[in-house]
């Protein structure tokens, strides 16, 4: 397993938005941007719209880890921004990780369907 790294500075959040192809679905919107390494870097947005900083934090963290679990199954070599969007606070871990599964295949960078 290959280890994410993070995206820290707003002008890489930047550059994914302005230059990155999107998808979205009910939960979450998900843009990619190839970076030209051989690592993923991740970038996880929820905004003041989910819910408070409790909430905030509890859907960032359950993105993050269905992410995590499901990395070797992406393509890398990109930067991956993935915002949630107002739904997203009512749904569970499982849904949420089918989400980013779901994201993952419109964008043709998540190859293996595990059943």
């Amino acid at each position: 397993m290959k280890f994410t790294e993070s995206l820290r500075k707003n002008s890489d959040y930047r550059r994914v938005y302005n230059k990155g192809k999107s998808y979205a679905n009910k939960n979450l919107v998900m843009y990619k941007m190839k970076n030209n390494t051989d690592t993923n870097r991740l970038g996880i947005s929820v905004s003041k719209k989910v819910g408070n900083s409790v909430v905030r934090h509890r859907v960032k963290r359950l993105i993050k880890e269905g992410y995590r679990l499901l990395e070797d199954d992406f393509e890398y070599g990109y930067d991956i921004v993935i915002i949630a969007r107002g739904f997203a606070a009512e749904k569970n871990y499982f849904e949420l990780r089918d989400s980013v599964k779901h994201l993952g295949h419109l964008h043709g960078i998540y190859s293996k369907e595990k059943a």
